[in-house]
């Protein structure tokens, strides 16, 4: 699935819908896989490519007590591991 990159808004507010990922007003990384929850990419290595998207390592792992998601985000391009 190909991810799309978001702006904070106005108020200065990340808002993610699924498959989406962002930068907010302080520097740190969001990212909202396909079918799950927002997670922060604090703990990753995060590129940022010349044409806006990111490649994001290692996996990526997104879980609470409902659901789970594991994979990568590459060049804005989610793949389940």
């Amino acid at each position: 699935m190909k991810g799309t990159r978001k702006y904070p808004n106005k108020e200065g507010q990340l808002l993610l819908a699924e498959g989406e990922y962002g930068k907010d007003n302080t520097g740190t990384w969001y990212a909202r896989p396909p079918s799950s929850h927002i997670g922060s990419l604090s703990q990753h290595t995060v590129v940022e490519h010349e044409d806006g998207t990111i490649t994001v390592s290692p996996s990526i792992l997104v879980s609470n007590t409902d659901s789970q998601w594991h994979g990568y985000l590459e060049k804005g391009i989610w793949r389940k591991a």
